[in-house]
């Protein structure tokens, strides 16, 4: 984008100008709002996504993946199966299949099938707060009813077809805030010093941010004051609200074991939220209420930021952990029985040759270099609902300038 005779990269820029439809003109004032009545921005966790590129050369998010990068390397997995399966072209699902194997054994961010590149996207999810606690859906918010798809009720979520621009013209609010997100990192004091180093070096990488658009979840205010989230994020205020009322109906009365009267009461509660828009309620002493959350990806001169090295992964690719889950019983029955049987006083028994067997002693080999271990499931890196460290830098905004059609190689 040439700004003043100066040209500047398009994830360097932030684009202010009027908007053009009054439903965008109430969004804008609310998110002005917002940050007077919730002015603290608080961290959730990490989301990723599977984005692929336009012939434009921007990226597009095909699916939203919360979890962690290799759910959403799974996922695409799935989507190239799916497209295998649905193409008539012989070439084309042999390359979307080949495409399949490779990440059931490879962790792999990237990929080109059929000269389109494929790439994990990496983003944060954030919340606002303020003294009345998390910020609820704001009215200008899409609530539409969910329909039905292969017999479940669903609602796609919004940033699924979502084209990160960051070159894209916002309105005054969003710009302000997108401003106040560049130099946002993760807190040193609830992160291990790995995560924070990546979380500082990903402002120099990819110093660009593209807002996404909201998703809503659950939260529930703690004894002692706090809230905390109680399942993923929704695509609609709508679908969160019918998770809390299953919760509420089904799940809450069985895992509490409750008894005839205060199940009903939950029912009560359950029946508030189907009849009404409500987005809290209170039962028998516990406060829930729908939050909104927002996602934002950080932007570079090579596109999307991609999972970073300290990101919390589960598990390897699917075919290589059961692999390894394989191994393991394998050397579990070699090792046991290696220990051989015992008498019955405790010693040893004798074996074939007179010697005892090797009671206690592991004759287990190390892997090879291409069978990395298993990774242990632990708990993410990132605290949930962790504050959000930002300093204020200097920033390129452009004035009512049409938005570019392309984005500049670097």
């Amino acid at each position: 984008m040439e700004h003043d005779g100066t040209h500047i990269p398009d994830h360097r820029v932030i684009k202010v100008t009027r908007q053009d439809s009054p439903v965008a003109d109430l969004a804008d004032m609310e998110t002005w709002e917002a940050r007077e009545r919730y002015p603290e921005l608080r961290v959730r966790g990490p989301l990723f996504a599977v984005g692929q590129r336009r012939d434009d050369g921007r990226w597009q998010i095909m699916i939203m993946e919360e979890g962690n990068p290799q759910e959403a390397r799974d996922a695409l997995n799935a989507h190239f199966r799916q497209r295998a399966q649905d193409t008539r072209d012989e070439l084309d699902r042999a390359a979307y299949l080949a495409a399949a194997e490779r990440l059931d054994w490879e962790p792999l961010d990237e990929l080109t099938v059929l000269g389109r590149d494929h790439r994990v996207i990496r983003g944060d999810l954030f919340l606002r707060f303020g003294p009345e606690g998390p910020e609820p859906p704001r009215p200008a918010d899409p609530d539409p009813d969910p329909v039905a798809v292969a017999g479940r009720r669903t609602v796609r979520h919004a940033a699924e077809g979502f084209v990160i621009d960051p070159a894209a013209a916002t309105g005054l609010a969003e710009g302000i805030v997108k401003t106040e997100l560049l130099t946002y990192a993760y807190s040193s004091l609830v992160v291990p010093a790995d995560v924070y180093a990546d979380s500082v070096r990903a402002r120099e990488t990819h110093p660009g941010v593209v807002l996404l658009p909201a998703g809503f979840t659950v939260a529930e205010r703690k004894p002692e004051g706090e809230w905390g989230s109680i399942c993923g994020s929704c695509a609609t205020p709508r679908e969160a609200r019918e998770l809390l009322s299953a919760y509420l109906r089904e799940f809450a009365p069985r895992l509490l074991r409750l008894d005839e009267e205060d199940w009903a009461e939950y029912a009560r509660a359950a029946d508030h939220l189907d009849g009404t828009r409500a987005n809290e309620v209170a039962v028998a002493g516990r406060r829930f209420r729908v939050v909104r959350v927002q996602g934002l990806v950080r932007v570079g001169p090579d596109g999307p930021e991609l999972p970073r090295a300290s990101d919390w992964v589960p598990h390897p690719p699917p075919a290589l952990h059961e692999k390894q889950l394989q191994e393991e019983e394998r050397r579990e029955r070699e090792a046991a029985g290696a220990a051989g049987p015992l008498e019955a006083d405790g010693e040893p028994a004798l074996v074939a040759d007179g010697g005892p067997s090797a009671v206690g002693v592991s004759a287990e080999p190390p892997l090879t270099a291409d069978e990395p271990p298993v990774v242990a499931a632990e708990s993410p890196a990132v605290a949930a609902d962790s504050p959000v460290v930002a300093a204020a830098e200097p920033v390129t905004v452009a004035g009512d300038e049409p938005p570019v059609a392309g984005v500049d190689a670097e």
